[in-house]
């Protein structure tokens, strides 16, 4: 079991999902010491698979599935099946990513989990939810991305509509699936009965989108394509430097507004009508554009961002993943933390982003190797039980 210092030790989780959602939700409740049971079919989660490799390890799975234990059954088998019942008896949640009716087709669904455990929290996580016509349709974080909105209002003004290029669609799930977990947790620590999460993909990236639903259904405005603009405020963009080097700024706030124009030298934009609203200077932000990415391209970064913190402006340089590993904020605040492991030696990766004073969640290890602790966890089984394996 995982350390009591951390806030979920003691709560026993089991992750049959695979690739990222599922896979993310349960990571993050790993990271505060739940003990999380990867189980895994015989040949590995295609996630093991995916991306970079070092040494044919995936890096991604290192990352992904960081302190979790990895336990091998085919959940398709009698064997396997009678397994995993053992593990749910003792468990406080599952979360899975099989197609709807996957589950209760091999006798494991909710129901007859329920019935030989009936505090269990059952979190589906799929493309399409549990029910609705799609809901058996094959589908991933991209064709949610497609069909939330977020495609359609990303990209250039006479461009294509522009897809993320990371799992955005899946992060967002999983963040979502976590924090459901525990709702649903905290729900059976009142009554004691478990519950089922549905968890659709397309649902939790369209929820996160703002209020683009409620404009449309007021107003019949959809968001349009604008680059790096902003319906809503401006200056918002990014501008090149005299050396190459690009930087982003924002103005949400009317004060933040003001301090750039004065400091590019042009105070008389402050006293436009439109000026005054982020709404009015969005409709003219290429008057801002024009005015902010002249002054910036006659210097360098290191000028313009010495400006721009003196004028107390919002302003950031657009990192690449080098630039991340050598900021001195970063490394100050340990935002990248090195894992041993024992198939790479150590893994860097970023750490936990949420910072808790007294309780801080904890990277113990990182992805294990497929069936590394099969035999632990059933062994353990089987005394906790007086079964044999």
């Amino acid at each position: 079991m995982a350390e009591p210092s951390l806030p979920l030790a003691g709560l026993r989780v089991i992750d049959t999902s695979t690739l990222l959602a599922g896979p993310l939700a349960a990571m993050l409740l790993a990271d505060f010491g739940a003990e999380v049971i990867k189980v895994e079919h015989p040949s590995g989660d295609p996630m093991r698979r995916f991306g970079h490799t070092q040494d044919d390890v995936s890096l991604w799975w290192k990352v992904f599935n960081r302190n979790k234990k990895s336990v091998v059954l085919d959940l398709s088998t009698g064997q396997g099946a009678a397994n995993f019942r053992r593990l749910a008896v003792g468990a406080d949640a599952l979360i899975e990513n099989f197609r709807p009716g996957t589950l209760e087709r091999w006798g494991l669904g909710p129901d007859e989990l329920a019935a030989i455990n009936p505090g269990l929290v059952v979190t589906r996580v799929t493309a399409f939810g549990q029910t609705g016509p799609y809901a058996r349709r094959p589908g991933f974080g991209t064709l949610a991305e497609a069909m939330s909105g977020l495609a359609a209002m990303s990209g250039e003004p006479d461009g294509a509509p522009l897809l993320p290029p990371f799992p955005m669609a899946d992060a967002f799930a999983g963040l979502h699936a976590a924090c459901a977990t525990l709702i649903a947790l905290r729900g059976r620590d009142k009554t004691g009965v478990g519950q089922s999460i549905d968890v659709a993909i397309t649902e939790a990236m369209m929820a996160s989108l703002g209020a683009q639903l409620t404009v449309f259904e007021q107003l019949g405005v959809k968001p349009a394509r604008l680059g790096n603009g902003s319906n809503n405020n401006a200056p918002r963009n990014v501008y090149r430097c005299r050396d190459g080097r690009w930087l982003a700024v924002s103005a949400p706030a009317d004060s933040i507004a003001e301090r750039i124009v004065r400091l590019v030298g042009r105070p008389e934009l402050c006293e436009e009508p439109w000026f005054a609203t982020g709404r009015g200077r969005a409709e003219h932000a290429a008057v801002l554009n024009e005015a902010i990415g002249g002054w910036v391209a006659e210097r360098d970064a290191a000028t313009v961002l010495a400006a721009f913190e003196q004028a107390q402006a919002a302003v950031a340089p657009v990192y690449d993943v080098a630039d991340i590993v050598g900021d001195p904020h970063f490394k100050a605040r340990r935002t990248i933390v090195e894992v041993p492991d024992e198939e790479l030696g150590a893994v860097a990766m970023p750490d936990i982003p949420v910072r808790l004073s007294a309780t801080p969640g904890r990277i113990r290890w990182a992805g294990p190797r497929l069936g590394e602790h099969t035999d632990e966890v059933l062994d353990a089984l089987a005394k906790e039980t007086g079964n044999a394996r």
